[in-house]
């Protein structure tokens, strides 16, 4: 049994197969797909998908790439959101900071922290976005004393980088990246760390796997990223499957 931890499958490409891809996944033994949540105007459908297919589960969130979009009374929706779906609600995600994409930096870091705010309020984990932003990302965790953890998405870093986010309480995100030899720096830092903090993600319909470069990924490819990750580590099979599982449920709620 397997949990893709992080799969924006409320996206558009999805929209013409999304009832086979739940279910060709369904058949892989993928057991939950969590759908992170990226700007206001999506949050309605995550809601609306998750009500529809019961493998699915959502968090509201707002994403620093759409940002240029963002309104005051979003985050006053976020928070009223977090309270009507408090019951199934996995987590406030995803957020963060980007170093690449061309969005004002101070919004960023204001939205960041706001949103950190709103999750120690809610007493929620948070799923962190990052891009060149780790060494920030982790300095105002520390300075906002951050505790409820969550999950690094999309992990790409050294290996003391996802010991620092480890030590705040963190689960490093293991997605398709580590399917491709180059990434040493990553394949090393996810070979190394606890087993107790690993957990697995697609980032579908982003980050496509090796050897499927410029294809639409998808939560069905999931068990190649396990496969690449059995590689690594030292771990058995079920050791490792079961680990994964279990990490992403004591990292969110609701599961």
């Amino acid at each position: 049994m397997l949990i893709d931890s992080h799969c924006h499958l409320d996206f558009e490409c999805f929209d013409h197969d999304r009832e086979q891809v739940v279910e060709r996944c369904k058949r892989l033994g993928i057991d939950h797909i969590i759908i992170p949540g990226t700007q206001a105007d999506a949050w309605k459908k995550q809601v609306s998908l998750c009500e529809n297919y019961s493998q699915l589960r959502f968090a509201f969130g707002l994403h620093p790439y759409f940002l240029n979009v963002y309104h005051v009374s979003h985050l006053a929706r976020l928070q009223s959101l977090l309270a009507t779906y408090s019951d199934k609600v996995v987590g406030l995600g995803e957020i963060g900071l980007d170093g690449v994409v061309d969005v004002d930096w101070p919004l960023q870091v204001s939205i960041f922290t706001q949103q950190l705010h709103v999750a120690i309020e809610k007493n929620l984990p948070v799923i962190l976005h990052h891009r060149e932003t780790h060494n920030e990302l982790i300095r105002i965790l520390k300075k906002e004393k951050f505790t409820q953890g969550g999950i690094v998405h999309a992990f790409s870093g050294s290996l003391q980088q996802a010991l620092s986010y480890i030590d705040l309480g963190f689960k490093i995100g293991v997605g398709g990246g580590i399917t491709y030899q180059r990434a040493n720096k990553t394949r090393e830092a996810i070979k190394r760390l606890p087993l107790s903090s690993l957990v697995l993600e697609t980032d579908s319909p982003d980050m496509p796997l090796m050897g499927r470069q410029g294809e639409r990924n998808s939560p069905e490819y999931l068990p190649e990223i396990f496969k690449t990750l059995l590689v690594l580590r030292d771990e058995n099979k079920d050791e490792l499957m079961l680990a994964c599982t279990n990490n992403v449920r004591a990292a969110l709620t609701n599961l």
